[in-house]
């Protein structure tokens, strides 16, 4: 049987599998490896950028419309995005060979450690990525200072 080769370049588990069927390695691999799990994981990827006035969120939610998304943030500093990625169904009698498309709810809590203006959140989507913007409130713009470095004094070794 011929190695399936997948978009990431790694070889199919289920091709190592089929070619090695009395190997039990392979066969523990194939059925507890963890790129399999990622595969039908609907959790969006996160990025979280702290900008000088503001931090943002960004999350890739592919396939889902604005209407199925749902924002909240905990005056804690939690923000909870989540959602469902519904199955589109079809009047056709073809079954699928195999499908790798997620679909279900979903929900990820992201911790943020800074002082934000929550009330002043916004939220945009478009194709697939959710950009959240949350502005750094008055008190966390002044906690940093800028600290001059200079060059320390050459010490007189001649000292008696």
């Amino acid at each position: 049987m011929k190695d399936m080769i997948s978009a990431s370049g790694k070889k199919n588990p289920a091709s190592v599998v089929a070619s090695r069927p009395h190997d039990l390695r392979s066969l523990w691999n194939y059925f507890f490896d963890s790129s399999g799990a990622e595969m039908n994981d609907p959790e969006p990827k996160i990025e979280v950028v702290e900008g000088k006035k503001a931090v943002n969120v960004v999350a890739e939610i592919p396939g889902i419309k604005e209407g199925d998304l749902d924002l909240k943030i905990s005056q804690d500093g939690y923000l909870t995005i989540s959602g469902e990625k519904r199955h589109m169904t079809e009047d056709a009698t073809d079954d699928n060979y195999f499908s790798e498309i997620s679909y279900g709810m979903f929900k990820r809590t992201i911790p943020l450690p800074w002082d934000l203006d929550y009330e002043a959140a916004a939220a945009d989507y478009d194709d697939g990525v959710l950009t959240v913007n949350i502005p750094k409130s008055k008190a966390e713009k002044q906690k940093y200072k800028k600290i001059s470095v200079k060059k320390k004094k050459p010490e007189n070794k001649n000292k008696a």
